[in-house]
């Protein structure tokens, strides 16, 4: 059962077709890539996929659910309840809270995407038991994911005071804090220099193993993608050009004119009919 599929998924803005029907599956465990040239559609297929947009047509299923359908999709609360999380290209943290509570506000968020408060107002003013051992097992949780990702030192500062590579991680350590299935990562090393980049690429590879997820993400650096993804789909003019092992994509040629922006007859003709590439 794969843990996240297309099925002829579309988006249209007006006259505009955003991307083109659409089809693929992400077997659970994969660590796959989108990729493409500037425009091409992938933080639309994110939207998609965490219910900012619904499509225009065909379906999402996640697990064994169907989760978006024509003009129809769950919300963003309720697929995150089912285990979708995200990062952003753009930072999105809580610049005046610490490190500490940007990652324990994740397990509130999760407490309340399970339709149920960890205790109830009584427990909280009695500082009840129950309330004492929800509270020590957050704590602990939060220990954990900030030792991974090296910021325990960090856990009193403003995340708005962080190094640019440290919101990064950061940012990582609270969607994981939401107990994922499925993590997407939004260039997860846009702007990095080559040592956090390396630090960002290795913490992806050590968290999708040690907590089991699937792991879909945008990059641009090639490397990063060729190094630790397992499948790239690679979309350009939002229509699939391509789909395979890494060593394929390298020297598919209708990647590579893509990226250079050569012309491609079968390209243009799979953007002007919405169908990929064969």
């Amino acid at each position: 059962m794969p843990t996240l599929e297309f099925k002829d998924a579309t988006i249209k803005f007006g006259g505009l077709t955003a991307v083109a029907p659409l089809t693929f599956e992400i077997p659970r465990g994969q660590m796959a890539a989108i990729i493409g040239p500037n425009g091409a559609g992938k933080t639309t297929v994110f939207n998609l996929i965490t219910g900012v947009y619904a499509p225009t047509g065909g379906e999402i299923w996640f697990e064994d659910q169907r989760v978006a359908s024509t003009n129809k999709s769950l919300r963003p609360h309720q697929l995150a309840r089912k285990g979708i999380a995200r990062t952003f290209q753009n930072i999105r943290l809580f610049g005046d809270l610490s490190v500490e509570d940007n990652v324990r506000s994740a397990f509130a968020a999760r407490s309340t995407l399970s339709g149920s408060s960890p205790y109830g107002l009584a427990s909280t003013f009695l500082c009840s038991g129950k309330q004492a051992a929800q509270e020590n097992a957050i704590a602990g949780e939060t220990e954990q994911l900030l030792e991974i990702f090296g910021l325990s030192s960090r856990r009193s500062t403003h995340a708005r005071n962080l190094p640019y590579g440290d919101q990064r991680r950061l940012e990582i350590a609270r969607a994981l804090a939401t107990q994922p299935k499925i993590l997407l990562l939004d260039e997860p090393t846009s702007g990095m220099n080559p040592s956090e980049t390396e630090t960002v690429t290795e913490m992806i590879q050590k968290v999708r193993a040690q907590f089991d997820l699937t792991v879909l993400l945008i990059e641009h650096h090639m490397s990063v993608v060729m190094g630790i993804c397992e499948r790239v789909i690679v979309l350009d003019g939002g229509v699939k050009i391509a789909d395979d092992v890494p060593e394929a994509i390298q020297n598919n040629p209708h990647v590579i004119a893509a990226y250079l922006g050569e012309p491609d007859e079968e390209i243009d003709r799979a953007i002007e009919t919405g169908s990929a590439v064969a």
